[in-house]
């Protein structure tokens, strides 16, 4: 039987996996890929949550979002390049699909510390 740590890295990689394929499909409408890949994250989160036997509503998975991907992609300039360039066929798009699995890889596994020492209070 898998481990919580194994099922949460399959939690995690299928989302990751789900995102980049939005992503690099829907790089040429800027934040587009947004309507898409917030519900995949969310349902990660929540997954993620039920593993560690914490329930957690939609509305606290979307807040745990938003606080895990506000400082991660503070910075970047990404959404300047993606306004500038984003609309062009085939510039950039894989390197958009690369950052949202990155992002969504770096967001499932925070989550997953969160829940960690929520689980050991």
């Amino acid at each position: 039987m898998a481990s919580t740590k194994q099922k949460v890295q399959e939690i995690i990689h299928a989302a990751s996996i789900a995102c980049a394929g939005i992503d690099g499909s829907l790089a040429q409408v800027p934040e587009s890929d947004s309507l898409a890949i917030v519900p995949i994250q969310t349902t990660m989160i929540i997954a993620i949550a039920s593993e560690h036997g914490i329930k957690i509503t939609n509305a606290a998975a979307a807040d745990l979002l938003l606080m895990f991907s506000a400082t991660m992609r503070s910075g970047q300039g990404f959404f300047g390049r993606q306004a500038l360039v984003g609309w062009l066929p085939g510039i950039d798009n894989d390197n958009n699909d690369s950052k949202a699995a990155a992002l969504t890889e770096a967001i499932g596994w925070t989550a997953n510390s969160y829940f960690d020492q929520i689980e050991a209070k």
